[in-house]
C-alpha cells in the first residue's frame, strides 16, 4: 500500500487513539484499530516480522526487507501508541480518581457503540454464530466480576503480565488495561510508566533503574505474546472472520459491567503506597448511587462516546470510497 506522509500522519493519530484506549480498563486498543479500518492490515504486518527480515536485508538492503514488513506502518502506529501511553498515563490516572463517573460513562458509550460496529461486519449468521456470542458474552462477564490477584513483584510474572496484556490489547473488545487489572498489575504498569517519565525528568537514577527494569520485562513479554498471538488470530480472520467477529462482540457485551460508571466498593486493599483503593465492586443503578450520580453529565459523556464512534466509523467508509 503506497502512502503519503499525511497517510502516515493520521496512522499515528490512530495509534495515539489506540495508545489512549489500552491505558483505561474495559476498553481495547484493537476495538480502536478495528474501527479505523487499519486492525487487519496491523495484525497481517506484526504476523510478517519475522527472521525472513534479517535474510531480506542481507540479499536485497534494508528498503525491500523493510517493505515486506509495512515498516512505515508500523513505526508511526507504534509511535503514536507510545506518545498517547506516555502522555497519557498520568491523567488517566487523576481522572480514575477523581471523575471516574465521567471517565467511564464516555468509554461506556465507545464501547456500546463499538458492539454495534462490530456486530455489523457479520455477514453470515448462524446457529453458532449466535451461541459464540452468548457463550462469550457470559464468559466476559464473570471475568468482569473476578478478584485481581495481588500486586506483582516476580520478574517473571511481570513478563506473564506482559505476554497476557498485549494478546488483550489487539483483540477487539477485551481490554489490556483490564487484564492487568484482573492480574493484579495494572497499578504496578501506570506507576511505571509515570516513574519513568518522572526519572528521567528528575534524572532520579534509582527510580529510573527500577522503572526501565519493569517496562523492559513488561516489554518483552508484550514483544512475544505480540508475535504468538498475532498468528492465530490473522488465520482465525482469514479463514474464520465471522466466527472471529462474533466472540469479539461477545466479549464486548460481557466487559459492559466492568466499565459501568456507578458502582458499590464491596472490598478494599491497601496498595504499595500504604493508600486504601478498590479491590471489588459492584455494578449498581445510579439512584442507589451514594454521592453525586451526575446523571445529566454522565448521560452526555455517554453520548460523546458512543457519537465518537460513529464519527470514526464515517471517515473510515469515506476513506475506502477514495
Amino acid at each position: 500500500m503506497q502512502r503519503q506522509f499525511k497517510d502516515y500522519f493520521f496512522v499515528t493519530l490512530k495509534g495515539i487513539a489506540m495508545g489512549a484506549a489500552d491505558v483505561v480498563p474495559g476498553v481495547s486498543g484493537g476495538t480502536i484499530a478495528f474501527i479505523s479500518g487499519i486492525y487487519e492490515e496491523l495484525i497481517e504486518s506484526i504476523d510478517n516480522v519475522n527472521f525472513g527480515f534479517l535474510k531480506l536485508w542481507k540479499r536485497y538492503g534494508f528498503k525491500a526487507a523493510w517493505n515486506s514488513i509495512n515498516g512505515s506502518f508500523l513505526l508511526a502506529l507504534f509511535s503514536g501508541i507510545a506518545i498517547s501511553i506516555l502522555s497519557l498515563a498520568k491523567l488517566i490516572k487523576h481522572l480514575l480518581l477523581n471523575e471516574p463517573i465521567l471517565l467511564w460513562s464516555f468509554f461506556f458509550g465507545l464501547v456500546l457503540a463499538s458492539i454495534l460496529y462490530i456486530g455489523k461486519q457479520i455477514n453470515s449468521w448462524s446457529p453458532k454464530i449466535i451461541l459464540a456470542i452468548i457463550f462469550t458474552s457470559i464468559v466476559s462477564y464473570f471475568i468482569t466480576l473476578a478478584e485481581p490477584f495481588a500486586s506483582p513483584d516476580s520478574p517473571f510474572y511481570l513478563l506473564f503480565c506482559g505476554f497476557i496484556a498485549i494478546i488483550a490489547m489487539i483483540l477487539p473488545g477485551v481490554s489490556g488495561a483490564f487484564i492487568l487489572l484482573i492480574l493484579g498489575a495494572y497499578e504496578t504498569a501506570i506507576n511505571t510508566v509515570n516513574n519513568l517519565i518522572e526519572g528521567v525528568t528528575t534524572m532520579n537514577l534509582d527510580l529510573l533503574k527500577d522503572a526501565l527494569l519493569k517496562f523492559f520485562l513488561l516489554g518483552l513479554g508484550a514483544i512475544v505474546g505480540l508475535k504468538v498471538f498475532s498468528k492465530i488470530l490473522n488465520w482465525m480472520f482469514k479463514n474464520h472472520k465471522n466466527l472471529t467477529l462474533a466472540i469479539l462482540t461477545g466479549f464486548m457485551i460481557g466487559s459492559l459491567n466492568k466499565i459501568w460508571p456507578w458502582k458499590l466498593v464491596t472490598k478494599n486493599r491497601i496498595n504499595s503506597e500504604g493508600l486504601e483503593v478498590t479491590l471489588l465492586d459492584e455494578s449498581i443503578l445510579p439512584n442507589h448511587y451514594v454521592g453525586d450520580n451526575q446523571i445529566l453529565l454522565a448521560v452526555v459523556f455517554i453520548v460523546v462516546g458512543f457519537a465518537l464512534i460513529l464519527i470514526l466509523e464515517s471517515l473510515g467508509k469515506k476513506k475506502e470510497t477514495v
